[in-house]
């Protein structure tokens, strides 16, 4: 349903477009955002203006992450390049980094830290993803010939230490062991006629990837969330895809009650151009909602709930919780652990806007 928002909260600090944003899992109401300009904004939302500003370098901040159990650890990708920085030993007057990493060949998408913060994994333009070993700050593995485009988007499965997931502009979803160095599943939306609705505008490329936090896993399953290009958001049970061709698959659920696969497309109110990021919710009832942003100038919150409830497959119609209506296309989005001001929103302008969602 769409409802009059309340006049967004503005957050100044960049020079140009805003990239990418997170939000503080230890400290509710910290916010970081990257930009075009090469900055990361530091914003406490208890505070009117901008924090801190780290100069990263000239080229743009595609992405970054905090160090997972260590948010003073800030890693963030430009160019080729990922780049880490220690809060604490930053200055006004010095922006030098710890350490500067430089194993992907072209320019990086994503970078993401896992669940223990032994590895990084970085997806870059060539269609490879590095994995990086922090601690022996060296290149552990190269995942490289599952995708045959840009690897835009990749994500750690935390009930699979070993394991990443890749989307890519190849419009392909790619299961890794990276221990191993080789793919375990491949879905090519591009012909996969169980997500074929159709709906069709676009490519069906992916421009993002969400996994639940392990916290999540026990009310939302061990799902991948997708967003593509031609509008839809995908909700895929990744045992039941492993399971599905004969994979092993260990500790999937043998139950037939599992919803194998949720197409969030047009007819139940979604996207009418590509989705651009997926998000789930941190605050109230954590992993409750799911947000998507897009092209279409359209913010999206899903029941997560609701649309993984077997029984209310046939009653698709509410699985839309709230429709927010921008002026400008969705870059990236993130949301906050607060009752109030937790959704946050890098748009195509340097302005980033934060939203109150009850």
């Amino acid at each position: 349903m769409a409802m009059a928002m309340e006049e967004p909260r503005k957050l100044r600090g960049h020079k140009s477009t805003a990239t990418c944003c997170i939000a503080s899992r230890d400290r509710p109401g910290l916010v970081l955002t990257s930009g075009e300009d090469g900055c990361v904004c530091w914003f406490d939302l208890r505070c009117k203006d901008v924090q801190f500003i780290i100069d990263v370098g000239t080229e743009p901040v595609s992405s970054f992450c905090f160090k997972t159990g260590n948010e003073n650890i800030l890693y963030a990708s430009h160019g080729n390049d990922i780049k880490s920085f220690d809060v604490h030993t930053l200055s006004a007057n010095s922006w030098k980094p710890l350490e500067s990493f430089s194993y992907n060949k072209d320019e990086v998408n994503q970078v993401v830290c896992n669940g223990k913060s032994s590895f990084l994994a970085s997806a870059d333009d060539s269609g490879d993803v590095k994995i990086i070993d922090i601690g022996q700050k060296c290149l552990y593995k190269t995942l490289r010939a599952g995708h045959t485009s840009i690897c835009s988007s990749v994500q750690f499965i935390p009930w699979r230490p070993w394991e990443v997931i890749t989307g890519g502009l190849d419009s392909k979803l790619v299961l890794w062991d990276f221990s191993k160095g080789r793919s375990q599943k491949i879905i090519d939306f591009g012909s996969d006629t169980q997500s074929n609705s159709g709906q069709c505008l676009n490519p069906a490329f992916v421009h993002s990837i969400a996994i639940p936090e392990m916290d999540m896993v026990d009310k939302l399953g061990k799902i991948c969330v997708v967003a593509r290009g031609d509008g839809i958001v995908d909700l895929i049970n990744i045992e039941s895809e492993l399971s599905r061709k004969g994979t092993s698959s260990k500790g999937s659920s043998s139950s037939n009650n599992v919803i194998k696969r949720v197409c969030l497309d047009y007819s139940v109110g979604g996207h009418n151009a590509a989705v651009s990021c997926v998000a789930f919710s941190l605050f109230k009832e954590k992993g409750r909602f799911l947000i998507s942003g897009g092209n279409d100038k359209t913010v999206k919150i899903w029941d997560c709930f609701k649309c993984l409830d077997p029984d209310n497959n046939n009653n698709n119609r509410d699985f839309l919780h709230l429709n927010i209506n921008l002026s400008k296309k969705v870059n990236w989005l993130c949301t906050n652990q607060s009752d109030s001001e937790n959704l946050v929103v890098c748009d195509t302008t340097r302005v980033v806007k934060v939203y109150s969602i009850s």
